[in-house]
């Protein structure tokens, strides 16, 4: 499996963005939308918080990028999303982040280098340009061959989608 970097509201800052003022001026139903994830989420057995918040995942993309390097990646992707999904924490925050790269067994000395220096600058950079030449518009996004599914999925259908048995409409690249 390989992480692609994917550009999810790369304008939102630092601080973070109620989930209210992000889709303003939508409509859309943001408590009902948000019943539906947490039912999808304990469905499938993933922790899923009261989240209100979206934070700016660049950075975390970034010591992501270092994690993979190092032979972490995994760890390092699935402490990021409980931390951001379930805890609510603000994964813009270079001391969140140190702590989550810490707790996956990374050194946070060499995680401020990485900080430091924006040595996986470009390699995200290239991720979010291969999302858009792709036309991947949401998370999460799978890919395998020519085949895609979008959104939170069951093991049979990404079993299904890895075996090439995936034929419903608008499941499949074209």
């Amino acid at each position: 499996m390989h992480w692609t970097a994917f550009p999810l509201h790369p304008d939102t800052p630092l601080q973070g963005m109620s989930l209210e003022d992000l889709f303003s001026g939508r409509d859309m139903d943001m408590a009902a939308a948000l019943a539906r994830l947490r039912q999808v989420a304990a469905a499938e057995g993933l922790p899923f918080g009261d989240r209100r918040y979206t934070y700016n995942s660049r950075l975390a993309q970034e010591l992501g990028k270092w994690a993979e390097e190092k032979g972490r990646g995994h760890v390092f992707h699935d402490l990021a999303f409980r931390a951001y999904f379930a805890d609510g924490r603000n994964i813009a925050q270079r001391s969140v982040l140190i702590d989550l790269a810490a707790a996956a067994g990374l050194p946070p000395a060499e995680a401020e280098a990485v900080f430091a220096a924006r040595r996986y600058a470009a390699a995200v950079d290239a991720d979010w340009k291969r999302s858009r030449e792709m036309n991947i518009s949401a998370v999460p996004t799978f890919c395998v061959g020519n085949r895609r599914l979008v959104g939170a999925q069951s093991f049979e259908k990404l079993r299904d989608l890895t075996l090439g048995q995936i034929t419903a409409p608008g499941e499949l690249i074209t």
